[in-house]
């Protein structure tokens, strides 16, 4: 028998990519999921395959140091009977000199790009061909994969999906603004397989790195760490909260991760300018979902970040509720992180399941600025010992607020208030655009024997006192219509629930603030005022807040906090209450017409008004959403648009995927900012 000699090879990149569920990763390449057989087609010039007479085995490598110890180079010759554990090739079919064979890895293989050579032998005498790339991706759907997840809803959302929302706003004000995670779209898969490779681990020991990518524990660690660039990693954002965002965009126009991905390979992995929580969170879930690691983007209101973990976070008020001196600890209104699926073998029974990963820079985790996986299990039960950083995130749930009262003598006096860190944990539900509430994955009921036992457990002591029943009781309330542009009412709302007539004095001070509980110039302030409470009776001191005083004070995250002071005089104790309220932007209106099909044209009319009493400049507006545009849309209005005026404009989609879309608005000026909006757009399959 002659040489074996290969002619073509075929390797069906788009019914793989059907089967393994990557089809819309594009079908230049081959894209597979671990453990789950792919079949590719051999052609051989001038005879075919003949078994007993020719042998053939197949190489697979990844990385640049490949090796069998390492788990990173496989030798593995065709058979009948295929072993789950290692890589096998089994002959599916045979016509003429065609060959269909099925190649499949290992549920444990590690990730990433392998290189393909056939290798035949005849008469003992052999040949190498070189038969392309695969990229191998975690698998979801395989029961022994450390990310398998059961529920194929489940699956859908939290891998497959490329848009979703991420919640915002204040815990008494919850909203969410859509984002395009768009981990299928063109390069992205290229982007986060370079991130691998440029991870300082892996420059420090490249093959004990690649070793490692069978792991979804160390892949999560290293995604968290290269999200961002406090490490001079050469990682994907700069975070900024100062409300100077002019030399790179600012974090609320961002409305996907495309764009900053891209960015960052366009620019030879310079860090792009600027990232705040959501952002970072959100890109390290595109990453991880591109990846094949089930992933989602959950939102902690009122989240401690408590620097010196002690979970007391200590804030210091004059008598007026002005802040007294700065503290590196803070109350963020919302912090958002990611949540990842998978198993923790390398931990005891009973921490599998969602693991928190916080790229946001902003304690370092063994010597680098990342954060977790951590089991939300032991968050919730205290188990500050496992890995990773469980009492960093512990505290963000779990601390204590105090308020400190300086009076003018210099005396600090603690008030009375109960802790509200921790509260309403959101993201978004499975397959629906509405917000679930997952705090009980994090904490027990407050006050609950479990609570008690976990902060025992924690050596924490809880300081804050719970809501008295007797004596006075101080809340902050909102007036209908905190609309941008708008003046509007808060109330300092007090209730005597003693049977005797009580006499106080209330205070109430509007600060501009920040998303990062970073406080600025104050935008309102009532004299303390005297008041005589009846019996059981219900009092409110008013302050109103005026745009003309807040309209060049607010940042960028539109939020005035608000504190109310209240001097018991007949018990002498202090009690404080404070608010964040969120300024309300307008909405944007989007109109879809024609029938929606896909590769059919289709016309968005997107239109907003601006509700302020002086025109705005430099209006852009930004469009994007996976499988409706070809990436990034930008509107500029040639002209500023006047007060009250309506900006209007039309644009085409070519819808390239059917089912349900997303289509995300951005609207930037000078005066308003981070104005967002989206529409779902059902698009019907193009017919057969």
């Amino acid at each position: 028998f002659a040489e074996l000699v290969l002619e073509t090879w075929d390797l069906h990149c788009d019914r793989n990519g059907r089967e393994h569920r990557t089809a819309e990763m594009g079908c230049q390449q081959l894209v597979v999921r671990r453990g789950q057989p792919f079949t590719i087609t051999l052609r051989f010039s001038g005879r075919g395959y003949e078994e007993g007479v020719d042998k053939l085995a197949f190489n697979v490598a990844t990385g640049p140091c490949p090796n069998e110890t390492s788990g990173t180079s496989f030798h593995f010759a065709m058979t009948d009977c295929p072993e789950e554990s290692c890589w096998s090739a089994v002959i599916q079919q045979q016509d003429g000199e065609s060959l269909s064979v099925s190649l499949c890895s290992p549920p444990n293989a590690c990730i990433g790009r392998y290189s393909m050579t056939l290798e035949t032998c005849t008469n003992y005498q052999g040949s190498s061909f070189q038969i392309g790339d695969c990229v191998l991706l975690f698998n979801p759907w395989h029961p022994e994969d450390t990310v398998f997840m059961r529920d194929e809803n489940e699956r859908r959302e939290y891998v497959l999906s490329q848009h979703g929302l991420i919640y915002q706003g204040t815990c008494n004000h919850i909203f969410s603004i859509p984002w395009n995670f768009g981990q299928f779209e063109d390069e992205v898969l290229a982007i986060c397989l370079n991130m691998l490779d440029i991870n300082p681990k892996h420059l420090k020991d490249q093959n004990r790195d690649c070793s490692r990518r069978n792991d979804p524990v160390y892949i999560g660690r290293v995604v968290s760490a290269m999200v961002n660039c406090n490490d001079e990693d050469r990682g994907v954002l700069l975070g900024r909260w100062d409300n100077r965002y002019e030399d790179g965009m600012s974090p609320m126009a961002w409305i996907g991760s495309v764009d900053i991905l891209k960015r960052w390979k366009k620019f030879g992995c310079q860090p792009v300018k600027y990232g705040q929580c959501w952002v970072f969170a959100a890109v390290a879930c595109t990453v991880l979902r591109c990846l094949g690691v089930p992933s989602r983007v959950v939102t902690n209101y009122n989240s401690a970040h408590d620097t010196n973990a002690n979970l007391t976070i200590d804030r210091y008020i004059n008598e007026k509720g002005e802040q007294e001196r700065y503290s590196w600890d803070k109350i963020w209104n919302f912090h958002c992180w990611v949540e990842s699926w998978m198993a923790r073998p390398d931990l005891a029974a009973g921490y599998d399941g969602w693991q928190a990963l916080d790229p946001t820079p902003q304690e370092k985790s063994e010597g680098v600025y990342c954060c977790g996986p951590a089991p939300v299990k032991a968050i919730k039960e205290g188990d500050m010992q496992l890995k990773y950083d469980i009492p960093f995130i512990f505290a963000e749930v779990n601390a204590d607020v105090v308020y400190w009262v300086v009076q003018g003598d210099g005396m600090e006096k603690q008030s009375i208030r109960s802790s509200d860190v921790g509260k309403y944990i959101s993201t978004k539900s499975v397959g629906r655009d509405s917000r679930e509430d997952i705090t009980h994955n994090y904490k027990y009921p407050e006050g609950s024997e479990e609570e008690r036992a976990v902060f025992e457990k924690a050596e924490h002591q809880k300081k804050s006192i719970g809501e008295e029943d007797e004596g006075l009781h101080l809340r902050i309330k909102v007036s209908e219509g905190a609309n941008k542009g708008s003046d509007f009412d808060v109330f300092a709302v007090v209730n005597n629930n003693t049977d005797e007539e009580r006499v106080c004095r209330v205070t109430l001070c509007a600060r501009a603030t920040s998303h990062n509980g970073t406080v600025g110039p104050q935008c309102g302030l009532t004299d303390p005022v005297d008041i005589n409470i009846e019996p059981r009776a219900e009092k409110r001191v008013p302050l109103r807040i005026l745009y003309e005083e807040y309209r060049d004070k607010l940042t960028q995250d539109n939020l005035i906090k608000v504190v109310a002071l209240l001097n018991d005089h007949q018990t002498g104790d202090i009690l404080v209450a404070v608010r964040d309220i969120y300024v309300e932007n307008p909405k944007i209106k989007i109109r879809i017409l024609g029938e929606p099909m896909q590769n059919r044209k289709l016309v968005a009319e997107i239109s907003l008004v601006n509700p302020l009493a002086v025109p705005l400049n430099g209006c852009v507006f930004m469009v994007e959403g996976t499988g409706l545009t070809d990436g990034h849309f930008i509107k500029e209005l040639e002209e500023p648009l006047e007060a009250q005026a309506e900006a209007k404009f039309r644009m085409d989609l070519m819808p390239r995927l059917p089912g349900l879309q997303k289509l995300m608005v951005d609207f930037e000026s000078d005066q308003l900012t981070g104005v967002k909006g989206y529409r779902n757009v059902i698009i019907a399959p193009q017919p057969m």
